[in-house]
């Protein structure tokens, strides 16, 4: 996976109840047990930056870039929880998968919590009690690489859109094995024959699955807000390679990118129900 850079992080929206930044793949939100050896966190990393306490709101896993939000003081923090959790928070994810999933579509599969067990010494990695967890997704573009992986001469992969209704822990990457079309660079849920062939063709090591962009009412002035974090570094440049940049929005392509004739407009593209 790649590291991330040893610099601030990039600030995409601060006034004074939030801030929202650009997490690079590979970094940590806060501490967690299951990671001893880290030491830097997007949570610590944006205190020292604007040098003030900040509150999680919610999470990215540490595999997965993009839009990170945090609350700067607990009351703001308590409404931004209600409106994720209820589902008042417009949250789109681009993500490279195994295979040509339909051109759009919702996974409704319940997911059973899941507990870390250094956190929770002796106790069961997953709950017995599953979740409901809804997932809507649409595919952008597809290729068909001549490599052989599996049992087939070639191998397909497709670029999608996603749009998680709940935030169960790794949902999406779970969602996307459910339907057999697991995210690229997923050491856990995906496949690593799969993965390595990114890793060899394109150099690429992270997990490809990003947070582009959160919609929502500002929990304080009532403004609507819409937060993109651009695709950087190996992500980027991996559409590029798939001639796949027309596919998005162009205010998802780093800045001084330009889409082909078939990008987004300026607005989140709707995810229609099905």
């Amino acid at each position: 996976m790649s590291e991330p850079g040893g610099g601030a992080l990039t600030i995409l929206f601060q006034d004074q109840h939030l801030v929202a930044v650009d997490k690079p793949a590979g970094l940590l939100v806060h501490r967690s047990m299951l990671d001893r050896h880290e030491r830097r966190f997007a949570l610590q990393m944006v205190r020292d930056q604007i040098g003030q306490r900040v509150h999680a709101v919610h999470r990215l896993d540490k595999g997965t870039s993009g839009v990170l939000l945090f609350a700067l003081s607990s009351p703001v923090a308590r409404t931004l929880g209600s409106m994720f959790e209820q589902r008042q928070v417009d949250k789109r994810y681009l993500a490279v998968v195994r295979g040509h999933p339909a051109l759009a579509g919702e996974i409704d599969h319940p997911l059973r919590r899941l507990v870390d067990p250094v956190e929770n010494a002796g106790a069961a990695a997953t709950s017995a009690l599953a979740q409901d967890a809804w997932t809507r997704y649409r595919r952008l573009a597809t290729i068909e690489l001549p490599h052989r992986v599996d049992r087939y001469p070639s191998s397909r992969y497709a670029l999608l859109e996603l749009e998680p209704l709940n935030g169960r822990r790794h949902q999406l990457r779970r969602h996307l094995k459910h339907i057999a079309h697991p995210v690229i660079g997923d050491a856990t849920y995906g496949k690593g024959r799969h993965n390595r062939l990114f890793q060899t063709l394109f150099d690429c090591q992270r997990l490809l699955l990003a947070c582009t962009a959160l919609r929502l009412t500002h929990p304080v002035s009532g403004q609507a807000l819409c937060l993109t974090a651009p695709l950087a570094g190996d992500f980027a440049r991996l559409l590029a390679r798939l001639e796949w940049t027309g596919a998005v929005p162009p205010q998802w392509l780093p800045h001084g990118w330009l889409a082909g004739e078939t990008g987004g407009g300026s607005d989140l593209p709707a995810i229609p129900d099905t």
